[in-house]
């Protein structure tokens, strides 16, 4: 069953402005929301971060890494912004090396969810509290100003021309496409979430949607219920 007002407005929810159409910025996206708690005295994803670990050793090297076609599209994307991709490495890309060491983060299972799609697609995905946010979303250039409050860091006053996912009452909930905000992540109290594939030039559509759908089937696993749609936009 679908959620009312919801995913009959999906197409709507996440708006991509004309101004960043020449980055070739490009994203899939659907709602998510807490049908039913599933009680499990365990980590549910165990088994998922297990076949994940094996998988990434099995078909990967940090050699092997660097030079993906995937990779290399985000750490073009990078240097495009001016951002050195060898410091601030693609988030994607610094989940497939954790993997590498033993080391996947477990936050909680509805980032997990995200964590596990995208170290398997090299597709960095957020994940943002719907009860936190205005929608619609838009991803728009920055005017210069914002106040953006990263996970893990200091409040920051952004530059001009930052490629930045705002709501409707101007919180900046991520600098597209690798740092997430404080003010719209999930924490274990949410029940509402859209998931969002950051997609860039060089990476198909077909994997950027496939992504969320991971995020989908896993959280489909631990109760939660999704829009029978994902929106893809460019």
């Amino acid at each position: 069953m679908e959620f009312p007002g919801l995913c009959s407005d999906l197409e709507s929810f996440v708006i991509v402005s004309s101004e960043v159409k020449p980055l070739g910025i490009h994203l899939a996206y659907t709602v998510s929301w807490m049908e039913r708690n599933v009680l499990s005295s365990s980590y549910p994803f165990e088994n998922e971060v297990e076949k994940l670990v094996e998988y990434i050793k099995n078909n990967f090297t940090l050699e092997y890494l660097k030079e993906h076609r995937v990779v290399r599209a985000y750490r073009d994307f990078y240097w495009r912004l001016g951002i050195d991709p060898t410091k601030t490495r693609p988030a994607s890309e610094a989940l497939v090396r954790r993997a590498l060491r033993n080391q996947f983060p477990r936050v909680n299972p509805v980032v997990d969810a995200g964590n596990i799609a995208s170290a398997y697609t090299l597709i960095p995905i957020g994940i943002y509290d719907l009860d936190r946010v205005q929608p619609p979303l838009r991803i728009k250039l920055s005017s210069g100003g914002e106040v953006f409050k990263p996970i893990g860091g200091r409040e920051e006053v952004l530059d001009k021309d930052t490629p930045i996912l705002v709501d409707s009452k101007g919180t900046v909930l991520h600098i597209y496409p690798h740092r997430d905000s404080i003010e719209t992540c999930v924490t274990d109290t949410t029940r509402r979430i859209i998931t969002i594939a950051a997609g860039v030039p060089g990476v198909e559509k077909e994997l950027v949607v496939k992504a969320v759908e991971i995020v989908v089937r896993l959280l489909g696993k631990i109760g939660w219920n999704s829009c029978s749609r994902i929106i893809y936009k460019y």
